[in-house]
């Protein structure tokens, strides 16, 4: 079901006109709008939608849309499209495509008219692959002159940026194979997205590690994973597993991990953004937490600033990596041991939660920054949509 919990975004298009031949004059064409989404097909729990569920949108002048966007966090990278069949001018029906997450939804024409985004939809992730942490041989029936294989995966969900990366390892016995290569696909259109080609040693075991990137740019959130083809002379080859529903070493990658590590919650209408503050305005989002619990970067970057200020405490701010965004912690319970320049990954500790400045009960003020930076030209907007996605899978 639709969230109404935050505020919306712009949208991807003004309103359009369109020049009549015939008549001479302009002629106004009404911008698509979508007023509400909800599940109605292969719904998960309390109508919730989740990869492969039907929504309807309702809304107005949805006669000519032609696809669905779903926005997931922020930036493109994690962007997904289901393409539609025109409907009436008021409903359509739309299928969640694999790898949309939690995020607002827009709705776009061939002529290039867009709705604007609606409020974040919440969409459930699919269950976690099957844990493959040590090495186990690959099932199926042996070929001759093939080498038997034994494959593992480090873990089944990773972040971005984080200090722990994905680790591959595998295990080549029997005949030596003429090639290896190890490919990384991702799981919703089996696209190999990096390719390692090791030289065999039998009987020992191998690995390849992943970051989550291609060269220095996030590969973005989705189910990824390993496959490892073994060939010999004669073209015979062996393989860990098949590109159709990629199962065997797979493992969901997130583009940040929420920040709190605890029991926690998002506070009432004075810890929102925008709320007033004896003649200002809040710039971030409360979680309140008890003092002492354990926090940790969203997103991993380099320590931009940190200090002690009588309204904030004690506070760090990292510009996160690739995302062009400022990332701010504020009311540590103690000053966190990074300096400016630190590099500091996704998911490593930076502090506690405290009440240190101008703070009723312990929490954590967390804000999100523009570019270029946090005081520095850009602008705070409000977290709560990415804390709420991000809570969500962490």
């Amino acid at each position: 079901m639709l969230l109404l919990a935050a505020g919306s975004c712009s949208g991807l298009a003004g309103a359009a006109q369109a020049q009549s031949r015939t008549g001479g004059g302009a002629v106004y064409v009404e911008r698509p709008t979508v007023t509400s989404v909800k599940c109605v097909r292969r719904c998960a729990s309390r109508a919730r939608a989740k990869e492969g569920s039907t929504l309807r949108l309702t809304g107005r002048a949805l006669g000519s849309i032609s696809y669905v966007i779903f926005h997931g966090t922020f930036g493109r990278a994690d962007d997904t499209y289901a393409k539609v069949r025109p409907g009436s001018a008021t409903s359509l029906k739309a299928r969640v495509p694999p790898g949309a997450v939690s995020g607002p939804v827009s709705a776009s024409a061939a002529s290039g008219q867009s709705a604007r985004r609606t409020p974040p939809l919440s969409i459930l992730p699919p269950p976690e692959p099957e844990p493959n942490a040590t090495l186990t041989p690959v099932p199926g029936p042996l070929r001759g002159g093939v080498p038997r294989l034994e494959t593992g995966t480090s873990r089944t969900k990773a972040f971005y940026g984080a200090r722990h990366a994905v680790t591959f390892s595998f295990r080549v016995s029997g005949p030596v194979p003429s090639s290896l290569r190890v490919e990384l696909l991702r799981a919703r259109d089996a696209s190999v997205v990096q390719t390692w080609t090791p030289v065999a040693a039998p009987g020992t075991v191998q690995s390849v590690v992943w970051n989550g990137g291609t060269g220095r740019a996030f590969a973005g959130p989705g189910r990824y994973a390993f496959r490892l083809t073994a060939s010999n002379a004669s073209g015979v080859l062996a393989r860990s597993s098949q590109a159709a529903g990629l199962t065997r070493d797979a493992f969901d990658l997130y583009d940040h991990t929420f920040p709190v590590r605890g029991t926690h919650d998002f506070g009432g209408g004075g810890a929102r953004f925008g709320a007033g503050r004896g003649g200002r305005r809040h710039q971030g989002h409360d979680v309140m937490a008890r003092c002492g619990t354990k926090m940790v970067a969203a997103r991993g970057g380099r320590v931009q600033f940190k200090g002690y200020h009588r309204a904030a405490g004690n506070y760090l701010v990292i510009d996160g990596a690739g995302t062009g965004l400022d990332y701010v912690y504020m009311h540590l319970a103690e000053p966190t041991p990074f300096v400016k320049g630190d590099r500091v990954y996704t998911g490593q500790r930076i502090g506690s939660v405290g009440e240190t400045g101008n703070a009723r009960g312990c929490h954590l003020h967390f804000e999100l920054w523009s570019a270029p930076g946090w005081y520095s030209g850009g602008k705070p907007f409000n977290p709560l949509p990415s804390l709420q996605a991000w809570d969500a899978w962490s």
